[in-house]
C-alpha cells in the first residue's frame, strides 16, 4: 500500500502518459497562461470571502486563536473520475450504508449480530456512542443514518493500478456538502468553456434530493411534513453550511431556543404563532439535543425532544445513536456486517485495522509506531491522531504514553500513500494527496449525486486533508 497512485498520469509523470479521462482537461490546462490561473484563483477567493464561505477553527493558534474564521482553500484543478469507476463506487456505497443502517437498527433491537458472536457485546453496549435511550425505538423506514459521509481513499498497488478503500464512515452530522456545491458553482463561473467540452455529471440537485429524503422519512400519517434545519448557532464551525442548506431547501433554519414541546409534539415559534415541526435535520450532537435526557447544561437543544421522538411524533436526521456505527472501534467489523445482513461480499474494502484493545495487536502497534497512523476511536477532524512517518521521536513517545494509558481508545492502520492529484500551489502545479467524501442519502430509496467533496492536503507530502488541519477542497468531476 506504499505505492503512490497518480490520478493524472499512468507513469512517472512524463508527457504523453495522461490518463484517458484527463486528456481533454489537460489539453485545456496546457493552453492556460499561469497569470490567468492566478487571477482566477484570486477571484475565487474574493467571491468566497464575500459570500461568507468560511470555516471556524477552534484553538488554531496559527490563524488567530480560538474560533477564528478562515476560508477553506479552494483549488482550481478538478479531480476527475471516469463513469465506470464511479458506478462501481456507487454500488459499494449503497451496499455499505444499507448494512450500517441494518446494524444500527439491530443493536437497538434484537442484537442478532452480537448473539452471533460477530461483534463483541462490550464493543457496542459499553461504547460511549451507544444510546440506551434508543433501545426498542422504531424509526421511520428503519433508517437511522439519512445523510452519510463516507471517506474514500485510493492507494497505489505494485502493478501501477490503484484500489479504493473506505477510510471511515461519518454517520452523525457529516459536513462538507456545501463546499461540494459551491466548488462546482465556482468552477462553472470561472471556466464555463470546460463544461461545454467535458460532460460532467451535475451535482446542483443535491438540496432537492436532500429535501425529498427528509420528507420521505416523516412520521407516519404526516402528508405535508414541516422540515427544519437545527443549528447550534452562528459560532459553530459549519454554520455557513447549515444556513446554506436551509436556504437551498427553502426550509427554516432554527436554534434550540426557537423550539418547544407541547402535548408530545415539537413546535417552532413563528411570527404567526406556533407551527408544528415534523422532521428536524439536526446539526447538533446527541449530547446537546435534549437537556432533560442528555447534558443538562445544554442550551443548544429543546427540552422534551427525546420523548416526542420516542413516541414517533418526530423524525430526527440523523437518528439519535447513529454514532455507534461510525465509531472507529466498530469500523473493522463493517465487512462482516455486509456479509451478515446482506449475504454479500463487500464491494469497497476497509483499510486493514489493528484494534489496540487486543494485547497482541497493541504490542505490534507499539513496536511500529513510526510506520502507522494511530487514531482515537471517537476522534474527528484530524485531531487525536498520530501519523507515525511524519512524527518526531518526541511526538511518538508522547503518543506511546497515551496509548499505554488507554489502549481501548485507539486503533491503528498502515500509513496509506493516498493518491495524488495535480494542484495549483504557490510554486505552480504540483501533486498533492487527496481523499473523497461522497454523500449518501437514505430515505425510501438510497440516492447520491455523482462524486462528492474532494479534500486535498495542501502541504507538500502531508496526508492530512482535514480542513481543520489546513486542508483544501477541489471540484469533483464524474464524466458521463
Amino acid at each position: 500500500m506504499n505505492h503512490v497512485f497518480d490520478e493524472l498520469h499512468t507513469g512517472a509523470g512524463a508527457p504523453g502518459d495522461v490518463r484517458a479521462h484527463y486528456k481533454a482537461y489537460q489539453r485545456w490546462l496546457d493552453a492556460q497562461p499561469a497569470d490567468a490561473m492566478q487571477a482566477c484563483r484570486e477571484e475565487a477567493e474574493m467571491i468566497f470571502r464575500r459570500v461568507g464561505i468560511t470555516f471556524a477553527v477552534y484553538g488554531a493558534k496559527d490563524v488567530g486563536g480560538a474560533g477564528s474564521e478562515r476560508l477553506i482553500p479552494f483549488d482550481l484543478i478538478p479531480r476527475v473520475i471516469p463513469r465506470g469507476e464511479w458506478a462501481e463506487m456507487e454500488l459499494g456505497l449503497r451496499q455499505r450504508v444499507n448494512a450500517l443502517n441494518r446494524f444500527i437498527h439491530d443493536v437497538y433491537h434484537d442484537k442478532d449480530i452480537i448473539k452471533a458472536g460477530i461483534v463483541p457485546a462490550e464493543q457496542v453496549l459499553k461504547n460511549a456512542q451507544y444510546r440506551p435511550e434508543m433501545e426498542g425505538v422504531d424509526v421511520p423506514g428503519g433508517v437511522y443514518s439519512h445523510i452519510s459521509g463516507i471517506d474514500i481513499v485510493r492507494a497505489g498497488n505494485a502493478d501501477g493500478t490503484g484500489s479504493y478503500y473506505v477510510l471511515e464512515d461519518n454517520l452523525r452530522v457529516p459536513s462538507g456538502v456545501s463546499y461540494m456545491l459551491e466548488n462546482r458553482k465556482m468552477m462553472m463561473r470561472l471556466f464555463p468553456e470546460l463544461f461545454v467540452t467535458n460532460r460532467v455529471a451535475p451535482v446542483a440537485h443535491y438540496p432537492d434530493l436532500l429535501l425529498e429524503t427528509l420528507r420521505d422519512v416523516a412520521p407516519a400519517g404526516v402528508n405535508h411534513p414541516n422540515v427544519v434545519v437545527l443549528t447550534p448557532g452562528m459560532y459553530n464551525s459549519a454554520y455557513f453550511e447549515h444556513a446554506f442548506l436551509a436556504q437551498q431547501m427553502g426550509v427554516e433554519l432554527v436554534e434550540g431556543q426557537d423550539l418547544f414541546v407541547r402535548d408530545d409534539f415539537v413546535y417552532m415559534r413563528t411570527t404567526q404563532g406556533p407551527k408544528r415541526v415534523d422532521v428536524i435535520y439536526r446539526r447538533v450532537d446527541d449530547d446537546f439535543l435534549d437537556p432533560t435526557a442528555f447534558r443538562s447544561d445544554s442550551t443548544l437543544g429543546c427540552a422534551g425532544l427525546l420523548n416526542v421522538y420516542r413516541k414517533g411524533n418526530l423524525t430526527l436526521a440523523n437518528a439519535i445513536g447513529t454514532g455507534i456505527a461510525d465509531d472507529k472501534s466498530i469500523y473493522p467489523y463493517v465487512p462482516k456486517m455486509i456479509e451478515f445482513y446482506l449475504g454479500e461480499k463487500p464491494i469497497l474494502n476497509n483499510v486493514p485495522t489493528h484494534m489496540c484493545r487486543d494485547p497482541k495487536e497493541l504490542q505490534y502497534v507499539l513496536a511500529h509506531l513510526d510506520e502507522l497512523v494511530v487514531k482515537e476511536v471517537h476522534g474527528a477532524g484530524g485531531y487525536g491522531m498520530l501519523v507515525g512517518p511524519a512524527a518526531s521521536r518526541d511526538e511518538i513517545e508522547a503518543f506511546r504514553a497515551q496509548l499505554l494509558a488507554n489502549p481501548t481508545n485507539y486503533i491503528a492502520q498502515p500509513t496509506l500513500s493516498l493518491s495524488t492529484c495535480p494542484t495549483f500551489v504557490e510554486k505552480g502545479i504540483a501533486p498533492r494527496h487527496i481523499d473523497l467524501r461522497p454523500f449518501v442519502l437514505s430515505g425510501k430509496t438510497v440516492e447520491m449525486v455523482p462524486g462528492g467533496l474532494t479534500r486535498v492536503a495542501l502541504k507538500e507530502g502531508s496526508l492530512v486533508v482535514n480542513s481543520s488541519q489546513g486542508g483544501g477542497t477541489k471540484d469533483t468531476w464524474v464524466l458521463e
